[in-house]
């Protein structure tokens, strides 16, 4: 049962899910403001639905998704229900958003397996309580009967009733259409989630919604002018992702009987606005937009990602998590505290100044910075060994007594032994830290040779916060 909020609770949680680290938020007439308030009071007693949609086109959430589902946490712990939307269908289309070139498809068994991580690791921050957590396939209704490929030997049956005759079952081939049209029945998620009647978007209602949208407002989108601008390939499947995700919205309104809110980053924001415009067609009450800032990586200059390995996952190993977090620039301090900590804005209002009047040390500051996210994720015990795991490590030059052991065959060539204990990924990655003399023998002595053949017993020390100890096989 959820806890009851005192009014001055209420309001202090209002106020920080609508300003902090908001880049937008579009409510006409407060309507979601005044629905979540009133929910928030035990005064408004229907769902309130919330969307937040990803495409797993790569496993794992790191700290840039974080800032938004820790926002989409606040908004659980006031009552309102999310719905966690797995683009699993659109994923193999790809959002060409803050890309310059033409995102690649990813087969459906990748997604498939990406998006187990996502529904795995999304438990340590939202709640998984069915009363306010919900996740569903867009699959469910981009994917029609005709669609389905069902293996030959797939068991399909099908009951059987006449009057004055006992009921009985027939089998059916699967591949034929009414073996498609009863798999497709039995396996659609809203079923399951209890709407009363299974929406289909078919060609018909995608015309229908396109039919309301010009050109003009596709292209209005600045990547595509710059795409254009640059002479780059601009295709029509990039063109209508934004209508997809729209849809997504209207869709979800049926099945949930409302979607009231889409919540992403600041690079969502003109795909959830057609979310808006595609419910409005289709007369319903139009979704709230709400984009969180976005965070800025560990490189301090392109937002957090994967692919740009610049990022902190929030299942990290703890010491990793907090060494990663240490190397974030100076400049960013005071970004990280307003969207990956729980510190207040007050404070951290104050901690800027000091930083900028010289009154404290940025080490100290960064210190506590990762100490308190990493106790987020870890606990508080993991965050103080952390801490001094790192003060241990770094400041009084100790070697990690934990560090892993690896058994290696006197003249194995370093790189050899790093790749096949998946330390590093390649052999371009070796290179480039020899080049960066981002291998140390001892923490200290560089190896710049690209064939360095271990001959004897040593501690390596790669990048800011990995070691290892390579021992010689007797």
């Amino acid at each position: 049962m959820k806890k009851m909020l005192h009014e001055e609770e209420i309001t202090r949680i209002i106020n920080e899910i609508f300003t902090r680290g908001v880049g937008t938020f579009i409510d006409p007439n407060d309507v979601f403001r005044n629905k979540i308030i009133a929910k928030a009071r035990g005064e408004y007693h229907e769902d309130i639905i919330v969307k937040f949609g990803v495409d797993p086109t790569r496993p794992d959430i790191h700290l840039g998704h974080a800032v938004v589902l820790r926002k989409l946490r606040q908004m659980q712990d006031l009552g309102c229900k999310v719905v966690f939307l797995i683009g699993d269908y659109t994923a193999q289309i790809g959002d060409p958003t803050g890309k310059s070139k033409v995102r690649p498809e990813v087969e459906q068994s990748a997604v498939e397996a990406n998006m187990k991580t996502y529904l795995d690791q999304v438990g340590k921050i939202l709640s998984s309580d069915k009363t306010v957590f919900s996740w569903i396939r867009n699959s469910d209704w981009f994917t029609t009967i005709t669609d389905l490929d069902l293996p030959d030997d797939y068991k399909v049956n099908m009951k059987i009733d006449a009057p004055g005759l006992p009921s009985k079952e027939i089998s059916i081939p699967p591949n034929s259409f009414v073996g498609k049209a009863i798999v497709f029945e039995e396996t659609r998620m809203q079923k399951s989630i209890g709407a009363k009647s299974i929406a289909v978007v078919t060609m018909r209602s995608l015309l229908w919604g396109l039919k309301h949208i010009t050109l003009a407002q596709l292209i209005e989108r600045d990547m595509f002018q710059q795409r254009v601008k640059d002479g780059e390939s601009l295709f029509m499947h990039e063109m209508l992702y934004p209508v997809f995700q729209g849809i997504d919205s209207d869709i979800l309104a049926q099945v949930y009987g409302t979607c009231d809110l889409e919540v992403g980053g600041t690079d969502q924001t003109f795909n959830m606005l057609m979310g808006r415009k595609i419910m409005e067609v289709n007369k319903r009450i139009p979704q709230a937009v709400l984009s969180c800032e976005l965070l800025v990586g560990l490189d301090g200059k392109e937002k957090m990602s994967k692919s740009l390995d610049n990022y902190v996952g929030i299942i990290d190993e703890p010491k990793d998590m907090f060494g990663k977090l240490m190397s974030i620039p100076d400049v960013t301090m005071s970004t990280y505290l307003e969207l990956c900590t729980f510190t207040g804005m007050d404070d951290v209002g104050e901690i800027t100044k000091k930083l900028a009047l010289g009154k404290v040390h940025p080490r100290d500051v960064k210190m506590d910075l990762a100490q308190q996210i990493v106790e987020i994720y870890h606990g508080r015990e993991a965050g103080i060994l952390a801490r001094e795991s790192f003060v241990n490590t770094f400041q009084k030059k100790e070697m990690p007594s934990d560090m892993p052991s690896i058994s290696v065959a006197s003249g194995t060539l370093l790189v050899d032994v790093l790749i096949a204990q998946k330390l590093i990924a390649s052999k371009t990655e070796f290179r480039r830290l020899i080049d960066e003399g981002a291998i140390r023998e001892d923490g200290e002595l560089k190896i710049t040779d690209p064939f360095f053949a271990v001959t004897g017993d040593m501690v390596l020390k790669i990048g800011k916060h990995r070691f290892v100890k390579l021992q010689i096989k007797k």
